[in-house]
């Protein structure tokens, strides 16, 4: 469900940028870091537009990834930490069963 509110409010996010851009057809001067460009508003919309969407979801990710990383690690952890006390509870068990009288 909240994959789907995102998605929605991506797409609703989209139509409203080309509406207005398909009617703004003014050409605009704009200024970047090393130059400038005479840009129609709705490209200059689009493309900034859709070069948030990319380096947000690419931030994004590469938080994800650093959490799953993380979280790998730390099973990875949990897991060597079961084992020795299994082993250890093995031991323990050994130690105390008494030797059979014969």
């Amino acid at each position: 469900m909240k994959y789907l509110l995102i998605f929605l409010v991506v797409l609703v996010i989209f139509i409203i940028s080309v509406t207005l851009g398909a009617h703004n057809d003014q050409i605009i001067t704009f200024n970047y870091l090393l130059a400038q460009g005479e840009f129609r508003i709705s490209t200059l919309l689009a493309v900034l537009f859709g070069a948030g969407f990319v380096l947000g979801w690419a931030i994004c990710g590469l938080f994800w990834l650093r959490v799953r990383v993380s979280l790998g690690n730390a099973q990875r952890k949990v897991k060597r930490l079961q084992q020795q006390i299994e082993q250890g509870n093995a031991a323990v068990t050994s130690a105390n069963v008494p030797a059979s009288r014969e």
